[in-house]
């Protein structure tokens, strides 16, 4: 019986002890894992270095482009026929909206008007820039890398201490300071038009100064004959923060031979353009 339970007691004493080592290994990997786990947040902690994102743009959502229009100038832009009733002006001055998968994005209005002596079109565009990491660029940054981009398009000179005064190369007619002088024995009205005082019949696609953050106008006459009637698109195209509006402004005459002025034409669209400045502004 003795030696039975001598041998009992020697089975049971391994057993007990390879326990006891067990857990004693176990409490100092535990340890050693809350030791380590707290080291890693700290160091984590301390080289966390990323930069700050830069603060979103000004504008979050976008106006109706139809209703954002001054409704006064875009009636003097557009006359209505007489023969027009009143449901078709006021569908006309309405608009017809452009059709969008974004409206918080980008949104467009269009007008169209009639007349037997011309025809005239207008269309507002509005797009709102977003940065998809304003970690790196800002919505504002981004909206001028599109505008900048726009700009070079239409072939006009960056804005800066060396860009031209004088009207870009870009527009389909010179401007009357670079055509030349009259020739002897030209009549006093052809070569008052081209004198430098007076005022320039055409005046050209050029930076805008003045108008939201930063802008531009174009100014093309459609190519055609001496016979025919040329339409005249001037385009304004500004950015204010975030946002980049598009003014088109478009006048097609029916008669032969007729040319929309330049003056008159960018006058009216530019003031539209203001107006919707003072919009974004309120």
């Amino acid at each position: 019986m003795q030696r039975k339970a001598v041998r009992q007691r020697r089975r049971v004493l391994p057993g007990i002890a390879m326990l006891t080592a067990l857990m004693a290994g176990a409490a100092g990997l535990t340890g050693c894992t809350s030791g380590d786990g707290v080291g890693s947040d700290t160091d984590s902690k301390a080289g966390d270095s990323s930069p700050a994102p830069a603060p979103a743009g000004k504008y979050r959502s976008l106006p109706a482009p139809c209703k954002a229009a001054d409704a006064k100038r875009v009636k003097a832009m557009l006359p209505a026929g007489d023969s027009l009733t009143e449901e078709q002006r006021t569908q006309l001055y309405a608009g017809v909206a452009d059709t969008s998968y974004d409206g918080d994005r980008h949104v467009g209005c269009r007008w169209t008007a009639q007349s037997p002596e011309e025809t005239r079109l207008l269309s507002v565009g509005f797009e709102r820039v977003v940065s998809y990491d304003r970690t790196l660029m800002s919505d504002d940054d981004k909206a001028r890398q599109v505008y900048v981009r726009r700009l070079t398009d239409a072939h006009l000179p960056f804005p800066g201490p060396t860009a031209s005064p004088t009207p870009s190369t870009g527009s389909s007619s010179p401007p009357a300071a670079s055509a030349p002088p009259p020739a002897a024995g030209q009549s006093p009205s052809t070569g008052a038009a081209a004198s430098p005082s007076a005022p320039p019949p055409e005046l050209g696609s050029r930076v805008l100064e003045g108008l939201g953050t930063e802008a531009y106008i174009e100014d093309k006459l459609s190519a055609a004959g001496a016979s025919a009637a040329q339409a005249r698109t001037v385009r304004i195209v500004f950015r204010t923060s975030n946002v980049i509006v598009t003014v088109e402004y478009v006048v097609q005459p029916a008669l032969p031979g007729t040319v929309p002025p330049s003056p008159e034409t960018q006058d009216k669209a530019r003031q539209l353009a203001q107006a919707l400045v003072e919009r974004f502004n309120e």
